[in-house]
């Protein structure tokens, strides 16, 4: 059955399905590639609204000259990732469709190429207008070489002389000098040569390559007059240059090229003596990955040159992107932060994380856990009562120990500092890294050094799952008696992020979450079965049955009271098995809304198997992160916080933790958050029946929702979310 199958075609398939089908036929057929979307399609989608993001007039220019650069460096993780792992399945013959969507491995890159080969020319229109049209209006410029000044073009060359000049390496590649081995990610000038001179014999040009140094600034700033800012872009200034290397030699052309190359690490738990040692030999063999993208300058490689590079490179030509412009707009992040100062109407007004209103300045928090369940949602409310919680327990001399996970945290973290300082004081830490998660691999390796040359207990987790747990665990011993304090949250311990990511936390002196954080570290560390929680619902396995539970709870209330919903907010939904769940729940008539930021799986809107469904995606100044489980269950509202996704990989392959809110004015906050982003209708967009996703009803109306705004109002306390 065709995968393109429109929405009317299901619909008139699905008419009436209730009565004509019986559930296992039912199931079967909802089982159908047609009712979902592809995985990496709809991350593609997710992209393009990151873009859309940039076109948005409503946004500040400084702020979509960044969306650009986040556009950018999403598509480069994804090419090094995602599509490097379905070129190595096609490069090993593997032909199998995958199960959701029914297109095999080089399907689906004939239609990431297309589909990116679109989003990447519409990045470039966008980059034009900003920069043409929009920054040049504030007197702002990135100027081709040749339309600078005489003094400026001086200028140009002595820098080039005198910094740039040092720097470079032009590599020959000839019989004795192979093509050199470049990094993932730089760029790079490929150079055609012939001999001024008559001494050569061989009529063939001479190839060589010279890597754009990352050490360099990517954006020059160049003297200039009449209140302009003038900027040039550092591969122009060599490129300009570029015959200075090469003395006695005629320079025929000089072409732009980047590479990316596939960084996921192939690790091999079982056999490995040392986890630590095992993740840095893989580090090093990241950075000369297989080939999966070539980035060149459109215009300028002819299609030998290109050739050349295909066969150096075994990439296949669909894997070439012609870029219009600048390769690699990730150097839009420095240059926004290097033009801001006097600019800043042209950022968001600046915002500073607001004291969490379960916890006033005056307040112990340890004392005020002791009495009540703690609440906070960041980054409207700041992250420094967390960092405070392990040092104070650091240095109290009543606690007896600090356990905590650790997944990604910042450069130079406070929580990595307080840990330290606990062991140094007598505590008992254990900390849990995440050596295998994504990209911070070797900063995690970093710190579980430090930690245990600083007396820290640092274990690695479970054999074959990740640890993507957020949990820490202090023990206070006071009057004799022990005192358990629990943070449980659904983002990382990073106090960088934490200002830019939604998320939520609880800290509960709860005796029961106490028992459970107990065994779930001992589960960790220790050789042991899983145990049997108070509370917690701990992936693998269990938190997806515990969903599929809920679920059909909720269809039963439905069937005898006629009001069940669901609502929940997730980064990404892809599980084969809780989407035909809920598909489940549509048909018996339960309402679902879910926020969804990124990957969504599921198809809403599908007459007969998907209607009670709407699918909300909402993209703008943060990222959306927190991830919460709301089951009407007829006025009970069972609501549960997680790490988790509603993905495979979180249900299957990693260590998550589900938690249940108790709260009721935790709860009550939390229903009031999700209701107000689901009347979001200005950075809300809607997925339709056929997977697209359009921008919500009344975005261009008079009344203006945007929830991330009203979080920020409500934290400063000039709106109230009821109002």
């Amino acid at each position: 059955m065709s995968t393109n199958i429109s929405a009317n075609e299901m619909n008139n398939n699905l008419e009436n399905v209730n009565t004509t089908l019986s559930k296992e036929t039912l199931l079967e057929e909802i089982s159908k590639p047609q009712y979902y979307n592809n995985r990496e399609l709809s991350w593609l989608a997710f992209n393009e609204r990151v873009l859309e993001e940039a076109e948005d007039t409503n946004n500040p220019l400084l702020e979509r000259l960044k969306f650009l650069a986040i556009f950018s460096s999403n598509l480069d993780e994804f090419f090094m990732v995602r599509v490097a792992g379905l070129q190595d399945q096609v490069r090993a013959g593997f032909h199998k469709a995958e199960n959701k969507s029914g297109l095999t491995p080089k399907e689906q890159l004939t239609k990431i190429a297309e589909r990116t080969q679109a989003l990447v020319r519409r990045q470039m229109e966008i980059y034009r207008h900003l920069i043409d049209d929009l920054l040049s209006q504030e007197n702002v410029f990135i100027r081709d070489l040749k339309l600078l000044t005489a003094e400026q073009k001086k200028y140009i060359n002595e820098l080039f002389e005198e910094t740039i000049f040092p720097v470079l390496t032009p590599i020959a590649v000839d019989a004795y000098r192979p093509f050199p081995t470049l990094l993932g990610g730089t760029q790079n000038l490929l150079v055609m040569l012939e001999s001024n001179t008559d001494v050569e014999l061989e009529n063939v040009d001479k190839v060589a390559i010279v890597q754009v140094p990352s050490v360099l600034e990517r954006v020059i700033k160049v003297p200039s007059h009449n209140d302009e800012t003038v900027y040039v872009l550092l591969e122009d200034v060599i490129t300009s240059h570029i015959d200075k290397l090469f003395f006695g030699y005629k320079v025929k052309s000089s072409q732009a090229f980047r590479l990316t190359r596939n960084a996921d690490l192939t690790i091999h738990e079982e056999g490995a003596q040392d986890l630590l040692v095992e993740i840095e030999k893989e580090l090093k063999k990241r950075k000369w990955g297989v080939g999966s993208r070539l980035e060149v300058r459109d215009g300028e490689m002819n299609d030998d040159v290109l050739e050349y590079l295909l066969e150096e490179f075994e990439i296949e030509e669909s894997d070439v992107f012609k870029i219009d412009g600048p390769l690699d707009l990730t150097f839009m992040f420095p240059f926004v932060k290097a033009i801001s100062p006097g600019l800043e109407h042209l950022m968001y007004e600046s915002f500073i994380p607001q004291p969490p209103q379960d916890l006033s300045s005056d307040e112990n928090l340890f004392e005020k856990a002791l009495v009540q369940d703690l609440f906070f949602h960041h980054p409207y409310e700041s992250f420094v009562p967390i960092v405070d919680f392990i040092m104070e327990a650091a240095n109290d001399p009543s606690v007896l120990a600090i356990k905590q996970t650790l997944y990604r945290v910042s450069g130079n973290s406070p929580i990595i500092q307080a840990l330290k300082q606990a062991a140094e004081n007598g505590k008992q830490v254990t900390v849990l890294v995440e050596l295998k998660a994504r990209f911070d691999e070797e900063n995690n390796v970093h710190w579980a050094k430090l930690l245990e040359q600083a007396g820290c207990l640092v274990i690695y987790g479970m054999n074959n799952l990740k640890t993507h747990s957020k949990i820490t665990l202090v023990v206070r011993r006071r009057a004799g008696k022990i005192e358990r304090f629990v943070h449980l949250g659904t983002g990382n311990y990073n106090d960088a992020t934490a200002k830019i990511y939604t998320d939520m936390a609880i800290i509960t002196s709860n005796k029961d979450f106490g028992i459970d954080a107990t065994n779930f570290f001992n589960y960790l560390s220790g050789y042991t079965e899983k145990p049997k929680f108070n509370h917690l619902v701990v992936s693998p396995y269990d938190i997806r049955d515990e969903f599929i539970q809920l679920i059909d709870e909720e269809i039963r209330c439905h069937k005898e009271h006629g009001n069940g919903f669901i609502k929940a907010k997730m980064n990404s939904l892809t599980d084969k098995d809780l989407m035909l769940k809920l598909y489940e729940a549509s048909i018996a008539g339960v309402k679902i809304e879910l926020i969804i930021r990124g990957i969504c799986c599921l198809r809403p809107g599908i007459k007969g198997v998907s209607e009670n469904i709407c699918v909300t995606s909402i993209v703008g100044r943060f990222l959306e992160h927190s991830r919460i489980f709301w089951f009407y269950h007829n006025g009970a509202n069972k609501l549960f916080l997680s790490s988790a996704d509603m993905m495979t990989r979180n249900m299957v392959n990693r260590v998550e933790i589900l938690f249940p809110i108790y709260s009721l004015d935790i709860k009550q906050r939390i229903m009031d958050i999700m209701d107000l982003q689901l009347s979001d209708n200005q950075k809300a967009r809607i997925q339709d029946a056929n997977g697209k996703y359009h921008y919500k009803e009344g975005h261009t109306s008079v009344e203006r929702i945007n929830s991330q705004e009203s979080f920020l109002k409500e934290a400063i306390g000039t709106v109230k979310l009821d109002e």
